[in-house]
């Protein structure tokens, strides 16, 4: 089992934070039955993502159709009157 480190998926990904979406997404999968890409070697699915992602066997630009914001859109604030306002 080799190690695998982010800079090792980084050179597939530009962004540390896209990767952790990505690799949570892709591990997220691989839980839930998907084939993996890469050779198991009795890894947990999170490193398998990983390894499939530093193999660049995963097009992670299909992840565009899941983003979504996390927080939802924001309604605008109610005004609220400070004492020195009132009087």
């Amino acid at each position: 089992m080799a190690r695998i480190t982010v800079e090792d998926c980084l050179d597939q990904v530009d962004n540390r934070f896209e990767l952790v979406l990505i690799a949570a997404r892709r591990a997220r999968e691989l839980a839930l039955g998907k084939e993996a890409l890469v050779p198991w070697e009795n890894d947990k699915p999170t490193v398998v993502a990983l390894r499939e992602l530093a193999a660049g066997k995963v097009d992670y630009l299909l992840q565009e159709k899941y983003r979504r914001p996390v927080v939802p859109a924001a309604k605008p604030a109610a005004r609220v009157e400070s004492p020195s306002e009132k009087e």
